[in-house]
């Protein structure tokens, strides 16, 4: 009988498994670095692209506003891999939460 016991991973009466949450976190957590990271390469090209056309004279033609406009362009994505980035860490975080939750919740109510 205390074989059976130790066998069993948490409280049989929870209704997920504790590593398909933990799997579920770690690629939560490996994605948001890829992301990150894309975004970055992202960032790097677009204003060397950006860079690299101003040098060799094709925006001759652009005023201010269309210079601004190119700056946002090259701006604009790397936010959106912020975003990205951070809403995959807070899940991954608030799953964890939530799993310690759940385990505190059980031992309370054992004793």
């Amino acid at each position: 009988m205390d074989e059976n016991q130790e066998k069993r991973p948490g409280f049989i009466g929870t209704y997920f498994d504790r590593s398909v949450v933990l799997r579920i976190v770690r690629v939560a957590e490996i994605s948001s670095w890829v992301v990150l990271v894309v975004y970055a390469a992202q960032l790097l090209v677009s204003a060397t692209v950006f860079a690299l056309s101003t040098l060799r004279g094709f925006m001759q033609w652009a005023g201010v506003t269309d210079i601004a406009q190119q700056i946002l362009f090259v701006l604009e994505q790397p936010f959106r891999g912020i975003v990205y980035f951070v809403g995959l860490q807070a899940i991954a975080k608030i799953l964890l939460m939530f799993m310690d939750i759940e385990d505190n919740t059980r031992r309370a109510a054992r004793k």
